[in-house]
């Protein structure tokens, strides 16, 4: 009897029984090695031949052959199934470091037969009524989003960008229904780009979205009524049906206290009647308009506002209009937790004017003030600089006279804010420092050109 014993990569020579004999190391190559050991893995892992039974024993790579057959005939037995080449096994190996599994590959799902789905639905419990907090806001939210509407500068169109979203340009905003005259209140910024090209009254500058009571949105033409930059506050009309004009109530903001809850509603992004909720968390602040120009007794929330709100109504918790959204303090574009309104009590004497005469009717000095800068440099700290004086206005029939450096009066902010508590024809008594002396001027406010 001859012994042919395959072992680790090397046979063994033949042996006579009784006779030992040295081994001798014969190489049998690296493919066969290879694939030999790894069918024998592989067969260990997949037999399930049973016997009696049991399981059989994994095959050992040991076999009993006469010297006259091949001594390797049945180690080929073991990798049949396998026909491999060092190519292929090399790449099934490095395939999954290169290309790991997706996590969207399609699972072996196990289940359990021996449920129902029944048994596996929740309960779902009935919502109920909402609390008195919720329900207060949401009707305030329905009974004055009709109020609100979408408006789209007319020299401005929405863009598709290479992913097919819409983008929505900046000229977006909301804005307010004033009356039922078809008059909506906004920001001058929202039609600013229209503006700019000095649009004559009654001239189309926008589009105007009111949203109807079956929830679909009716657009109509915008046209200019009047616009006052400095306030960053414009007024349209449109030619709507009277059950679309819904006017909104409007509430006093110079009663309003910082943490009262207040209420946004506007068109963030396009998003049209999207509310938000916050406190009032400041009160007179200044306002730095997108117009460029500082809006004083500002009124600061927590309630997100972000492009698109410029032009919406801020509410209080009754649901009236104490502010119109201009601005929000920001770093990214976004809401930051800082935003603006326009107080209501601006708004209310300034909307009716732009309605009845197209722009705003200002008491005011028919004078010319130095801006701050100059006034600074002048070493003017605590005043405004007269630089000009018409020769046939009420300044210099009083005596009013420009001023020479170093003359110390008021700075310009306070000085203007002063003089919108007046109107066209108030007689007031100035205050001058001419020198050393100190002069008191009787003087009727005129209409000024700004």
């Amino acid at each position: 009897m001859v012994v042919v014993m395959a072992w680790n990569g090397y046979m063994l020579p033949p042996q006579t029984e009784g006779i030992p004999t040295p081994p001798t190391r014969r190489f049998v190559g690296r493919r066969k090695l290879c694939f030999d050991g790894v069918s024998s893995v592989c067969s260990s892992s997949s037999d399930t031949n049973h016997h009696d039974g049991s399981v059989s024993p994994p095959p050992r790579i040991f076999t009993t052959k006469t010297v006259g057959e091949k001594a390797f005939k049945d180690l080929g037995e073991v990798t049949r199934g396998f026909p491999m080449t060092r190519r292929m096994l090399l790449t099934s190996l490095l395939m999954p470091l290169y290309f790991p599994p997706s996590r969207y590959s399609s699972a072996y799902a196990l289940g359990d037969p021996s449920l129902t789905v029944e048994q596996v639905t929740p309960v779902v419990i009935p919502s109920g009524p909402l609390f008195p907090p919720e329900e207060r806001i949401v009707k305030l939210f329905e009974n004055n989003t009709y109020s609100v509407v979408n408006i789209f500068d007319v020299t401005l169109r929405p863009q598709l960008n290479i992913t097919g979203a819409v983008e929505i340009p900046e000229g977006n905003g909301s804005g307010v229904v004033w009356d039922e005259e078809g008059h909506i209140v906004t920001n001058y910024h929202v039609i600013g780009n229209s503006l700019s090209r000095n649009p004559k009254l009654g001239e189309v500058v926008a589009r105007v979205n009111i949203l109807a009571s079956e929830g679909v949105q009716k657009n109509f033409e915008g046209k200019l009524i009047g616009a006052d930059r400095s306030k960053d506050l414009a007024v349209l009309k449109v030619e709507a049906p009277t059950e679309l004009l819904r006017p909104m109530n409007v509430g006093q903001s110079s009663f309003l206290r910082v943490g009262q809850q207040c209420l946004a509603i506007g068109n963030p992004f396009g998003f049209d009647h999207t509310l938000t909720v916050g406190v009032i968390s400041g009160l007179n602040r200044d306002i730095f308009s997108q117009t460029g120009v500082t809006i004083g007794g500002g009124i600061q929330t927590d309630a997100a506002i972000n492009p698109g709100n410029s032009g919406g109504p801020l509410l209080d918790s009754k649901g009236n209009l104490i502010g119109i959204n201009t601005a929000i303090f920001t770093q990214t574009g976004t809401s930051a937790g800082v935003g603006f309104a326009i107080p209501s009590s601006t708004v209310v004497k300034i909307v009716p004017q732009l309605i009845k005469f197209g722009k705003v009717v200002r008491a005011g000095l028919n004078i010319e003030i130095a801006p701050d800068l100059v006034a600074n440099q002048l070493n003017v700290r605590n005043g405004a600089l007269v630089l000009l004086v018409p020769a046939n206005s009420q300044a210099a029939r009083v005596g009013l006279l420009p001023t020479t450096r170093d003359l110390p009066v008021r700075n310009k902010a306070e000085f203007l804010k002063t003089l919108d508590d007046y109107s066209v024809g108030d007689k007031v008594v100035l205050k001058l420092q001419r020198g050393n002396e100190t002069l008191e001027m009787p003087i009727a406010l005129e209409e000024t050109t700004s």
